[in-house]
């Protein structure tokens, strides 16, 4: 009876020998098997996570060159400075443009009336036919710089069935220290000097300063 026992004894022993051997070889490898599944599922969510992120990023690139465009119209329409010798001359091509035969504009004394933005009062004066005139109207709608006309008032200009035109109007800059008050202090507008064009007439670069005053 021992002798038929001692063969099954020792088929049972090597059994759980073999048995043990296998469960501590596997054992390491299913854990590093499911180390590994938990580092994938890890980087899989991490490669989502910089996805969204880049398709943000991608997003933030294309609103700020939208942004920058239009801080750069703001820009112009509101330059950072009062540059009056530029706006002189845009308002002198409008003038050669519309064919006027007079244009003058004196810019006063900024005054910062909001925060954050000086504002330029400019009288501006014309003489010109009724459809120079209009011209001119429409050029100064459309300028590059932003121009507010505050009063304007037409009366008949003299021989030509010519048209005088006088405008109160403001530009505007962020320039704060522009106007009375500000820190570090307030700046006068700087005088423009007279442009002479041709088949200009004696008053129109005669005018007192700071007025810039010329002909069509």
């Amino acid at each position: 009876m021992n002798e038929r026992r001692g063969p099954i004894i020792a088929a049972v022993v090597s059994a759980l020998v073999a048995l043990l051997a296998l469960v501590f070889l596997l054992l390491p490898r299913i854990s590093a098997v499911h180390k590994r599944s938990d580092d994938l599922d890890a980087a899989v969510a991490q490669e989502q996570n910089l996805q969204s992120q880049l398709d943000q990023l991608k997003e933030a690139k294309r609103e700020a060159k939208i942004v920058q465009k239009q801080l750069n119209r703001l820009e112009t329409k509101v330059p950072p400075t009062a540059d009056l010798p530029s706006f002189i001359r845009l308002l002198q091509n409008a003038a050669n443009a519309s064919a006027v035969d007079f244009m003058s504009v004196s810019p006063g004394a900024p005054a910062s009336t909001t925060p954050g933005i000086s504002t330029i009062p400019t009288a501006i004066n014309v003489l010109g036919s009724f459809f120079s005139v209009e011209e001119f109207l429409f050029k100064l709608e459309t300028l590059p710089r932003a121009c507010r006309v505050v009063a304007i008032t037409v009366t008949p200009g003299g021989e030509g069935g010519q048209l005088a035109l006088t405008m109160t109007g403001e530009i505007y800059t962020t320039d704060t220290s522009a106007g009375p008050g500000s820190v570090p202090g307030s700046t006068e507008p700087t005088p423009a000097a007279p442009v002479p064009t041709s088949g200009a007439s004696p008053a129109a670069t005669s005018a007192p300063s700071p007025a810039a005053t010329t002909g069509g």
